[in-house]
């Protein structure tokens, strides 16, 4: 029988997790010739998300647990549950059931036929705002455009399956900003994609607000490309050309025509535009820079407080 690994991260999924244990049970008892291992991960729960793990995981040994010492964030959940599977296979999903179990059958069938990684490109539901799938579908079109790799349109998802010599190559990756969503994309090997539509959160609150979704925007994008740098220096020669043409131009005409140069708001405005042009690019360098000062001191992606195994 071929094992499949299921990773699941869980940050305050205390209401969740019973639920989608359930579901993936019922689903792999309609499978024949398989049997499965969920590692729920605890990124740093503060509600009761663990306790729940150690009872539910008392009588079931197909339940694993890895409870970090705090909370490291999802993709390193995500990473630190590939470095512990042992399937033949693994798959990645959110603990919220809107990454539907149901479809996991679909992502074992098209692994058989022979693909490496099995993506998910998702459809937002009609409740979703139409802010929500207007940027998500503007972020992916810029990050394909600025990168290196081609994330398609409502790929950005971590319900995946990839293969054991897929996951090996991950495990042994050791990046202090790890983007798995890009690195699956990346790494070129036999890729196909099936569509769901993402499911309301069964219980609970969503704790990914917006200044995560912005950090984790910019780690997509500096994870695999040194583009902005590029525009960075762009940007200076073309401002600097402009400002020099500009001005040139505005000397000669007050030359011949005899009036003085004049205006101490159109110079100040001057100052504080280019003075922001500079601190935009200053700040691509220094998140450039945090990443290499973060890689270099080699420190872990996470640390394990706890596990049953």
């Amino acid at each position: 029988m071929k094992k499949i690994s299921i990773v699941i991260p869980a940050h305050n999924e205390e209401g969740n997790i019973p639920l989608i244990y359930q579901r993936i049970k019922d689903i792999f008892s309609k499978i024949a010739n398989y049997r499965f291992e969920i590692i729920f991960v605890n990124d740093g729960s503060r509600d009761n998300t663990q306790q729940i793990l150690e009872q539910i995981s008392q009588n079931n040994e197909d339940i694993k647990f890895i409870e970090f010492s705090r909370n490291f964030g999802h993709q390193h959940a995500v990473k630190a549950g590939m470095d512990y599977s042992t399937g033949n296979a693994m798959i990645s999903m959110d603990a919220d059931l809107q990454h539907p179990p149901e479809l996991i059958p679909e992502l074992i069938k098209k692994w058989e036929e022979g693909f490496d990684i099995v993506h998910t490109i998702r459809k937002y539901p009609k409740q979703i705002s139409s802010f929500k799938r207007k940027t998500s579908k503007l972020y992916y079109r810029f990050l394909t455009r600025i990168s290196d790799v081609n994330l398609s349109e409502g790929g950005g998802s971590d319900f995946r399956l990839m293969d054991a010599s897929v996951v090996d190559v991950v495990r042994n990756m050791h990046e202090s900003d790890i983007f798995l969503r890009g690195l699956s994309y990346w790494m070129g090997f036999k890729c196909v994609g099936i569509h769901f539509t993402a499911c309301e959160r069964a219980t609970g609150e969503s704790s990914y607000n917006l200044k995560k979704m912005m950090k984790f925007a910019f780690t997509g994008i500096t994870a695999f490309s040194v583009k902005p740098l590029y525009l960075a220096a762009y940007l200076g020669f073309i401002f600097s050309a402009i400002a020099t043409v500009g001005y040139g131009t505005y000397v000669i005409h007050s030359f011949l025509t005899g009036t003085e140069i004049s205006g101490w708001a159109s110079l100040i405005m001057t100052v504080v535009f280019f003075g922001g042009v500079q601190l935009i690019i200053l700040g691509i360098m220094g998140i450039y820079l945090g990443k290499i000062f973060n890689q270099v001191k080699q420190r872990p992606n996470y640390i394990i407080r706890s596990k049953n195994f």
